[in-house]
C-alpha cells in the first residue's frame, strides 16, 4: 500500500497542476449547462437538447469525483507544503466543501424520486447556494492556482529549518522538489549546481533588500479575474437571492404586477380566506416554455369537448359562478424544490367530465394551456382522482399569470409537470397523448413517490 501510495505521489507538484485545470474545466462546464437548463429561453429552444444537456450536467458532476478522489491520495503531501500557511490550508478546505457538497446535493437532485420531496428541496436549495456562492470562488480559485504552481518552486515542501548563512534566505537544502529521482548529489555536476545554487541565493538574498512593487502582476491579475467574475455572476446571484428570500417574489408581488385583467375577480369562500392550510410554506419557481401570457374578458374562454355527450364553453363571468371546493395539498417540481400546504379553490375535474358526460371509447384527459404550445394528459383511470382540480385561486386570492392564472390545473400526487398553467380547454380523446416534456425524454405517468391522497377536499362555495 505504501509503494502503492508513493507511486502516485511521484511528481505531485505536475498532477496537482492537472487537478486544478480538471477541476476548471469540470466547473466551467457544469456552470454553462446548469444555468441553461434554468433559463425559460433555453428551456423552449432546446427542446429534447435539454433532456441530452440533462444527462450530460449529471455525467460531469459525476466526473468531479475523480480529480477530488486523486486529491485526496496527494493530500499529505500538499498538507506539508501549506505547513505554516492557514489561509492556504482555509482556501483549500474551502474548494474541497464546495465540490463536495455540490457532488452530494447533485446526487440527491438527480435521484430524486428515491429520495423524496423533501430531501429534493433541501438538496436543491444547497445546489444552489453553492452554485452562486462558489462558483466565482472556485473558478478564481483554479484560474490562479494553476498559475501559481506551474512555479517550480512553490511544488516544493519546505523545512523547517532555517539557512545558515542568510538569515531569512533559505538554503537550497533546506527544500527539494517533489520528485523521486536518483541520489547524485556527490557528482561534479551536483557540485557546481550547488556553487550556483549557493550564488543564487545570494544574489536573492541581496534582491530581497530592494523595494518591492505594492501591486505584482499577479496580484493585479487575481484581482482583474475576481472583479470579472463578480460582475459577470453578481447580478444573477442577487435576483436568486431576492428570489429565495422572497424580497419581490411573494404571491401579492406578482399580482401587483398581474397583466391578467379579468373581470370581475373571484371572491374567496369562508375555507379560503383565511386559508384552512394556514398559507403556503415555500416560493414558488416560475418556469415556462413561452413567454408568460397575459388574459382579459375579451381573449379567455374555458372549453371542454371531444368525446363528451355535452360539449361545453364559458366565457369569463360565466365561470367565475360556478360551484368550487377548497382543497389542501403540496406542490412538487420535478426539479427538485416543492411549496408546502398550499389552499387551492377550484373546480374538481370529476365535476367537468360528469357535467359533460364522457362518451364509450374515452381513454385520455388532453389538457391545454392558453399559451398554445403546451399540452398534456392523464389516463380515465387517473382522471378519477379526487384531488385533481381546476383551480381558480390559491390561498384565498386569485392566481396570478406568473404561476399559470387565471386559471390552472392542479394534480397532487404528479409532478407539477402534469399540473398545466393557463389551463383553458379539456379535451376527451380516444387514444394516449404525449405531453410537452413527455416528449422531450420527462416520464409519461409522473407519480410522486409514495403517491396517496393525503388531504381530504373540503367543500367552500
Amino acid at each position: 500500500m505504501k509503494q502503492w501510495l508513493k507511486t502516485i505521489r511521484k511528481g505531485y507538484g505536475k498532477k496537482l497542476v492537472s487537478i486544478h485545470a480538471w477541476n476548471a474545466w469540470i466547473v466551467v462546464i457544469l456552470a454553462v449547462s446548469g444555468l441553461m437548463l434554468i433559463g425559460g429561453f433555453w428551456r423552449e429552444t432546446l427542446g429534447i437538447g435539454r433532456v441530452w444537456l440533462k444527462w450530460l450536467h449529471i455525467a460531469v458532476g459525476l466526473a468531479m469525483l475523480v480529480p477530488v478522489v486523486y486529491y485526496l491520495f496527494l493530500a499529505s503531501k500538499h498538507w506539508k507544503q501549506l505547513r505554516n500557511k492557514p489561509w492556504q490550508k482555509a482556501n483549500t478546505l474551502i474548494v474541497l466543501a464546495l465540490l463536495i457538497g455540490w457532488l452530494l446535493s447533485g446526487l440527491v437532485l438527480w435521484q430524486f424520486k428515491l429520495a423524496g420531496p423533501s430531501w429534493s428541496n433541501a438538496a436543491l436549495l444547497i445546489h444552489d447556494l453553492l452554485t452562486w456562492v462558489g462558483l466565482p470562488y472556485i473558478i478564481y480559485h483554479s484560474i490562479t492556482r494553476t498559475r501559481w504552481l506551474k512555479d517550480p518552486a512553490r511544488r516544493t515542501i519546505q523545512t523547517n529549518e532555517s539557512s545558515a548563512h542568510s538569515p531569512g534566505v533559505q538554503h537550497a537544502a533546506n527544500s527539494f522538489p517533489v520528485t523521486d529521482k536518483p541520489d547524485t548529489r556527490n557528482t561534479p555536476a551536483a557540485i557546481s549546481s550547488a556553487r550556483a545554487e549557493s550564488d543564487s541565493s545570494r544574489t536573492s538574498a541581496s534582491k530581497l533588500e530592494k523595494p518591492q512593487p505594492v501591486y505584482t502582476r499577479r496580484a493585479f491579475i487575481r484581482s482583474a479575474v475576481g472583479v470579472g467574475l463578480a460582475v459577470t455572476l453578481g447580478p444573477t446571484f442577487v435576483s436568486w437571492i431576492g428570489k429565495n428570500l422572497k424580497f419581490d417574489n411573494s404571491i401579492d408581488s406578482m399580482l401587483e404586477n398581474d397583466p391578467n385583467q379579468m373581470i370581475p375577480l373571484p371572491q374567496p369562500s369562508s375555507a379560503s380566506s383565511p386559508p384552512i392550510g394556514g398559507g403556503a410554506e415555500g416560493h414558488f419557481r416560475v418556469y415556462t416554455v413561452t413567454p408568460i401570457p397575459s388574459f382579459s374578458n375579451a381573449n379567455w374562454s374555458f372549453r371542454i369537448d371531444g368525446l363528451v355527450e355535452r360539449a361545453q364553453i364559458w366565457n369569463w363571468e360565466q365561470f367565475v359562478k360556478l360551484a368550487r371546493t377548497v382543497q389542501i395539498s403540496d406542490f412538487h417540481c420535478v426539479t427538485g424544490w416543492s411549496v408546502y400546504k398550499n389552499t387551492w379553490e377550484g373546480i374538481p375535474l370529476k365535476h367537468f367530465l360528469e357535467k359533460a358526460g364522457v362518451k364509450p371509447g374515452a381513454h385520455s384527459v388532453k389538457f391545454y394551456s392558453g399559451d398554445g404550445v403546451y399540452t398534456d394528459a392523464i389516463t380515465m383511470e387517473q382522471a378519477e382522482m379526487d384531488d385533481i382540480m381546476v383551480a381558480v385561486m390559491h390561498d384565498g386570492k386569485p392566481i396570478p399569470a406568473d404561476l399559470g392564472g387565471p386559471v390552472r390545473l392542479i394534480i397532487p400526487q404528479m409532478y407539477a409537470y402534469k399540473s398545466v398553467k393557463w389551463l383553458n380547454r379539456i379535451e376527451i380523446i380516444d387514444s394516449e397523448h404525449i405531453g410537452y416534456w413527455e416528449e422531450r425524454g420527462y416520464d409519461k405517468d409522473a407519480w410522486l413517490p409514495g403517491a396517496s391522497q393525503l388531504y381530504p377536499n373540503t367543500s367552500g362555495s
